[in-house]
């Protein structure tokens, strides 16, 4: 099993066949793999900005099979103590989002920003290039 939470740069990685997409496609092969809600919509936001189609955007998307985890009030709570802590490195609201869902599911999550190995947190981080 290769449980862990995917952020949406991760997806984008392997989506766009960027450096480090190998890994990342062993990864959704799993049906474990999961992403928040929050990380799925920045991933549709990048497929657009990239000229996709909305169609395109769901197939391509559709085709990996994530699990996609509503972020909810916990999950709202979780991401937003996560600020003043990561602040420092400029994270997004999407990459606390990751990062409190892999806290609270005790699972790695996944980036292709290298900065998260500087966070001081309770919570693995595997980057993918």
């Amino acid at each position: 099993m290769t449980d862990c939470v995917l952020d949406a740069s991760a997806i984008v990685a392997l989506l766009r066949r960027e450096t480090g997409c190998e890994r990342v496609a062993e990864l959704v092969s799993d049906p474990a793999a999961s992403m928040s809600t929050v990380n799925l919509s920045e991933v549709v936001a990048k497929l657009a900005e990239d000229g996709l189609t909305a169609g395109t955007v769901r197939e391509s998307i559709d085709r990996l099979q994530l699990k996609a985890i509503p972020f909810d009030a916990e999950a709202a709570f979780q991401a937003g103590f996560l600020r003043p802590l990561t602040r420092h490195l400029g994270l997004s609201l999407g990459d606390r989002a990751c990062l409190a869902l892999a806290q609270r599911l005790g699972l790695p999550a996944v980036t292709a920003d290298r900065s998260w190995t500087a966070l001081q947190l309770p919570v693995t981080v595997q980057v993918i290039r």
